[in-house]
């Protein structure tokens, strides 16, 4: 173990106030474990648009007391005395003690901070920040990532997730922060701090139930908030609706921040929806519902005609519900928006109705920055922000509203006879079958990623599958009007498409294929040949990257 290390390590345990972390340093520095420190002290967390996120424990590059307290002293100097700040947590490991570190640092530094009164979703800070009129909010949470980790989201006053130069600022802001022993400190008597009480979420409820939901309510729900602060929230977003209460998964109903029953607390992970699947079937459900853990993204299934159920894909789900939504709402203004990655779908729909739709980089920050008239924004990764005429109720994605958007559009199927499948194949028709699938490479050694972008950029395919390479698009250099980011696009013959890119939250290559199948016949025919088409793009995808290739 190096000198260097064990100085870090001591001048973090000098300033450190939290005794869980002072104990797992003390322990390292005693045994001597150089391995261990370097992994903790030999890089730091960056802070940037996704804020922060990573593995609790001691040292700079993890999520620890130490960290939230140096980025709220950051996000406080860019802000500036007499600022509001929203402070919203979720259940995960030392989640309400980051948040009460935020609110004793910001009225320690003079800005005003506000504490929502619970472990709460993610939306409905988004939605706190705007309906107090906040300049901004900081969100505890890690979404949906392992049980080890934590995260920190900061959102603007818009209340949307911030966006560069911002995330530059507060970042050269958090460098220049000097140890947090000697910061000034608020405390809950303070007349600065405000503890919210459940008003804030009785406002939410109200904005989330007058979205377009239509009247029908009889309907079947399985319903599942994987262990997360969703479940409460949802349930009382129904009955304010008027639907029954959903059957919830018992198992995964509390929060429990060590996520027991799924491997990752994803609903896009194989096996995390198995104990919702099952419940379903046990009460012959007419859909399936789930949140992730922190309740920003929905997850959907629904029953097959011939029995057993299958869960619809993000790009389904955004296209009915975009489509929903154009079809309820009006004026000339109106924008739809999805991200590069998502299907190419909602703009066909868009066109065909005369309404705006823009493509943005991966992230709700950017399709929130689509532009004004936005009415409904999704991306592919289960985030759904629903509107009305009245506009966006939060400015992100918000898993509790698109639940209940989908819920009132299943129920009205279903007193129609039909089903969110018939819905799809109807769209299939009229606009082409667009299908969509991923392929994804999660790593242990950064530098696989890295090389496998070098490789493609180096060498670009000419064909995948059995499909010609129309046209690649760079990313790094922006394209079409888009901020540059590391991603390459293909354009493929017969209209498909591939992009691929480094995931923002996960050590994972991250690629994304879609082909349009026109339906000439049977929708289940090309459904047929769009499987085996896919089937194709990601072989010929996974021989081009060299990696190892999963979902």
């Amino acid at each position: 173990m190096s000198s260097d290390l064990a100085g870090l390590a001591r001048s973090w345990l000098a300033q450190d106030p939290d005794p869980d972390t002072r104990a797992e340093l003390t322990e390292l520095l005693e045994r001597g474990d150089g391995d261990a420190l370097r992994e903790r002290f030999g890089a730091k967390l960056e802070f940037g648009t996704a804020g922060l996120r990573g593995e609790l424990g001691a040292g700079p590059n993890r999520m620890n007391r130490v960290t939230v307290m140096r980025a709220a002293a950051g996000l406080a100097r860019v802000l500036g005395p007499g600022r509001h700040v929203v402070i919203g947590y979720d259940a995960r490991h030392k989640s309400d003690v980051f948040a009460r570190d935020t609110a004793a640092v910001l009225t320690g530094a003079g800005l005003r901070a506000s504490v929502l009164p619970a472990p709460l979703p993610t939306p409905v800070l988004a939605f706190a920040v705007r309906h107090l009129g906040a300049d901004a909010g900081v969100m505890v949470t890690a979404s949906h990532n392992p049980p080890r980790d934590n995260g920190y989201k900061v959102y603007w006053g818009d209340g949307s997730q911030i966006v560069p130069p911002i995330d530059a600022e507060i970042s050269a802001a958090i460098d220049a922060v000097g140890p947090v022993s000697e910061l000034p400190l608020g405390s809950p008597d303070d007349p600065a701090w405000t503890a919210l009480d459940d008003g804030v979420v009785t406002a939410y409820l109200e904005a989330v139930t007058a979205l377009p939901i239509g009247t029908a309510r009889g309907l079947r729900v399985a319903y599942t908030p994987l262990h997360g602060v969703g479940g409460d929230t949802l349930a009382r977003a129904f009955a304010a609706a008027g639907f029954d209460a959903p059957a919830v998964v018992e198992a995964q109903a509390a929060p429990d921040p060590d996520f027991p029953t799924v491997a990752f607390p994803n609903p896009e992970e194989p096996g995390a929806m198995d104990l919702a699947l099952e419940l379903a079937e046990r009460i012959g459900a007419d859909l399936i519902l789930a949140n992730d853990p922190d309740a920003d993204r929905c997850a959907v299934g629904v029953p097959l005609p011939g029995g057993g159920y299958r869960m619809l894909t993000g790009d389904e789900v955004g296209a009915l519900l975009g489509e929903h939504v154009i079809g309820q709402t009006s004026g000339e203004g109106r924008l739809v928006a999805t991200t590069i990655v998502s299907s190419s779908l909602l703009g066909r729909i868009a066109a065909e109705y005369g309404v705006r739709y823009a493509e943005t980089l991966t992230g709700f920050k950017w399709i929130m920055k689509a532009g004004d008239g936005l009415v409904f924004g999704y991306e592919e990764a289960l985030g759904y922000s629903v509107g009305s005429d009245k506009g966006l109720p939060v400015h992100d994605k918000d898993g509790i509203g698109a639940a209940l958007t989908v819920a009132g559009l299943a129920a009205q199927a279903k007193l129609d006879g039909r089903t969110l499948l018939d819905l799809l194949d109807d769209q299939a028709r009229r606009y082409g079958l667009h299908a969509t699938s991923q392929l994804s490479v999660r790593v242990d050694d950064l530098s696989l990623i890295t090389g496998a972008m070098t490789r493609l950029r180096t060498a670009p395919p000419a064909r995948l599958g059995d499909r010609d390479v129309e046209s690649a698009d760079d990313l790094i250099e922006g394209s079409a009007g888009l901020p540059p980011t590391d991603g390459l696009r293909y354009r493929l013959s017969g209209g498909a498409r591939v992009v691929v890119r480094p995931s923002g939250t996960e050590p994972k290559l991250k690629c994304y294929l879609e082909v349009v199948v026109p339906v000439t016949g049977e929708v289940s025919e090309a459904r047929e040949r769009a499987a085996r088409d896919l089937d194709a793009l990601k072989s010929g995808l996974a021989d081009a990257l060299g990696l190892t290739a999963g979902r």
